[in-house]
């Protein structure tokens, strides 16, 4: 194929960041590579480029590299084609048919773990919102700070929300689940008999998110390929600073505001894993979490996966913070038919069995 110009994807990008309103460090990212590159002779850069050595010049990281390998063979760049699948689009109307899409939502937390509210009362709040079902996914006996459920009290809340079931409103219901830790060696923190009578099971990463890479990417491939897992949690752990206007405090057991940079992992391999075994990637509402940040969803995206569009709600009122999650998937160019929380409760509950049959539910 014939080369594309490299630097003019590099500053299209940038341009496209920008109009984008994304972090300015990223869009000097791509004007800086192109300004070093724009120096250089036209022959030694598809020299570097082929040998693999444009990240030895300043201001040229692995990223806008790939960019530049990329066009010079003649192939859009798949960053260049991942903002491009976004743009000139309302932004605002894609985030509303994408939340009025959803019909439930697969991460929620009660006071039985760290949660503000009983479960009857979340149940309700769901129904007021419009949705067809919860997924109640209380923590994990492992995180003892969040009162994680041990496996006798997560069966009595079985039995409990079979109960609650009968009470609610017809066309409703609780799904049964849970948000088990993926441990240092990538197992989950549950009895694989418990984990086979679940609805939906959320795998998160709540320990050791410094962990290096090469550990961190072992540990979530092995749980991606544990048949149990469903929907891989808020992936990085990030936490990033401040929340959306309009939004006070969480008023719950543990989550407040504070800053943590993300886990380092083999996203390709990752994603492609999800895909592979055919597990959701969850993109997490809560402001403070934002995880995974917008260029990670569009891998995940690229590599063909499917997503759950959770709150992780830790209150009534957070339930709705689903828009969020919803503006942020929108500006990645996710449609509802990759989202499994757009389906009828049947059809997911059909799709997470599909990865353990029979899974005895």
């Amino acid at each position: 194929m014939k080369p594309r110009d490299a630097l003019a994807d590099l500053r299209r990008i940038a341009f496209l960041l920008e109009r984008a309103n994304e972090a300015t460090y990223r869009v000097r990212a791509f004007r800086s590579a192109a300004k070093t590159l724009a120096e250089l002779p036209a022959a030694e850069l598809t020299a570097r480029a082929e040998a693999g050595t444009l990240t030895q010049l300043p201001g040229v990281g692995d990223v806008t590299a790939r960019t530049v390998t990329e066009s010079l063979r003649g192939e859009e760049p798949v960053y260049l084609r991942r903002l491009a699948a976004t743009d000139g689009v309302d932004m605002d109307e894609a985030a509303q048919r994408l939340r009025a899409a959803l019909r439930g939502d697969c991460h929620t937390h009660s006071d039985w773990s760290d949660g503000g509210s009983p479960i009857e009362e979340m149940a309700l709040a769901a129904v007021e919102l419009g949705h067809e079902y919860l997924v109640l996914t209380d923590h994990s006996p492992r995180l003892k700070v969040a009162r994680g459920l041990t496996a006798d009290r997560l069966r009595r809340q079985l039995d409990y929300v079979a109960a609650v079931n009968d009470q609610l409103p017809p066309g409703f219901r609780i799904l049964s689940g849970i948000e088990v830790d993926i441990l240092a060696d990538g197992s989950l923190d549950q009895a694989d008999d418990l984990l086979a009578r679940l609805d939906v099971v959320v795998g998160s990463v709540h320990s050791g998110l410094n962990d290096d890479r090469g550990r961190m990417t072992r540990r979530m491939l092995t749980a991606v390929a544990n048949p149990h897992l469903d929907i891989l949690g808020h992936c990085t752990g990030r936490m990033v600073s401040g929340r959306p206007k309009g939004v006070t405090g969480p008023g719950d057991r543990g989550h407040r505001a504070r800053t943590r940079p993300p886990s380092d992992f083999d996203a390709d391999a990752v994603f492609a894993a999800c895909a592979e075994h055919d597990k959701a990637v969850e993109i997490n509402s809560r402001p403070e979490r934002q995880d995974p940040p917008k260029r990670l969803i569009r891998v995940a995206l690229e590599a063909g996966c499917r997503f759950a569009l959770n709150t992780d709600a830790h209150a009534p009122g957070q339930l709705d913070w689903q828009r969020f999650g919803c503006e942020r998937a929108a500006r990645c160019g996710v449609s509802a038919d990759r989202v499994v929380n757009s389906w009828p409760a049947d059809r997911l509950l059909s799709w997470t069995r599909s990865h353990d049959e029979p899974r005895g539910r």
